[in-house]
């Protein structure tokens, strides 16, 4: 039996206080007011009669036990978060086929999740699940080769399909570790290449176009086509790149090596929607849009504002 104190939520704050630093940023992250971040820490070392963090350090800084309790936290909220995701099976026994396109930014995290959710519902269905990057995706489900695609957004309106927003995704800017001076991005752009992504590919010609409103010219060196390659590259200091926080999130293998900041420049976004064939307007592409958005939350958005609190209220989920 768990001791009086040790909460769910005590365990969601500590995780925050534990990434930050800073009860002004896990009150951000967690959406509490400071005091109560500051009264949910004490609850939970009472509970476990013991100092988690250093209370006398600016940022806040774990002690042994913090550290070590860190680790099985993350397990248990892990579980309990991918529980949730999974819990809503979905109806779709009555489907003879179904075809669904998914960005291939999620296929790491999200993919798998949603396929397993599916397959608890399509008993008796063919099912075809196609991953690749947004433009081809938004070509299908135009051609009427997908049933439902998850793609980012072009702002294009198609005859005969439907969109529903999912999530609104910022371009941030990523550097390797370290070297940004007094925490100002704008520092290093003359002095490091920047890297793109392939120009076919949408989030390319949604960062090239914004560049170009802000009267901005970078080198035009390198042209990378797989995310992780370029992730990879930032890694290594090769250059810097524009991504966004989901991007970023699927690079989970070089976060200790990458950096990322809000744009020196001005902001802007990307919508990530649900798109579906008109035929198919009503409970189907819906409960499959609310079960993304539940994934998106839990597997995406919440560790990335524990890694990064300052996208709070930029990325975020959008209401159908």
């Amino acid at each position: 039996m768990l001791s009086k104190g040790v909460t769910l939520r005590g365990l969601e704050v500590f995780e925050a206080l534990a990434a930050t630093g800073s009860v002004a940023q896990a009150a951000v992250v967690t959406g509490l007011s400071q005091p109560a971040v500051s009264q949910q820490l004490r609850n939970l070392e009472t509970a476990l009669s013991t100092d988690l963090v250093d209370h006398g350090r600016r940022p806040m800084r774990l002690t042994p036990a913090g550290t070590s309790f860190l680790a099985r936290a993350e397990a248990a909220l892990s579980q309990l978060r991918l529980a949730q995701s999974e819990l809503t099976v979905m109806d779709l026994a009555h489907l003879s086929s179904l075809s669904i396109g998914v960005i291939d930014d999620f296929e790491n995290d999200l993919t798998p999740r949603l396929v397993t959710i599916l397959a608890d519902s399509l008993t008796r269905c063919k099912f075809t699940l196609a991953t690749a990057p947004s433009h081809e995706i938004l070509q299908a489900i135009s051609d009427k080769s997908l049933h439902i695609a998850i793609s980012a957004s072009d702002g294009t309106m198609r005859d005969g399909v439907l969109e529903y927003p999912l999530a609104r995704d910022p371009f941030i800017l990523v550097a390797p570790r370290g070297i940004v001076r007094d925490g100002n991005p704008m520092s290093i752009l003359p002095d490091l290449p920047f890297l793109r992504y392939e120009r076919e590919q949408l989030i390319s010609r949604q960062i090239e176009a914004h560049l170009a409103r802000q009267k901005l010219d970078f080198s035009d060196r390198f042209e990378i086509g797989s995310h992780l390659a370029l992730m990879a590259m930032v890694a290594r200091r090769i250059g810097w790149s524009v991504t966004t926080p989901l991007g970023y999130m699927r690079a989970g293998r070089f976060h200790d090596q990458v950096d990322a900041f809000p744009l020196p420049f001005k902001p802007f976004s990307r919508t990530i929607s649900l798109y579906a064939s008109a035929d198919w307007a009503g409970d189907v592409p819906t409960d499959v849009a609310n079960t993304m958005r539940r994934l998106i939350k839990t597997h995406m958005i919440d560790p990335a504002l524990t890694q990064l609190p300052w996208l709070a209220g930029d990325l975020r989920l959008l209401d159908a």
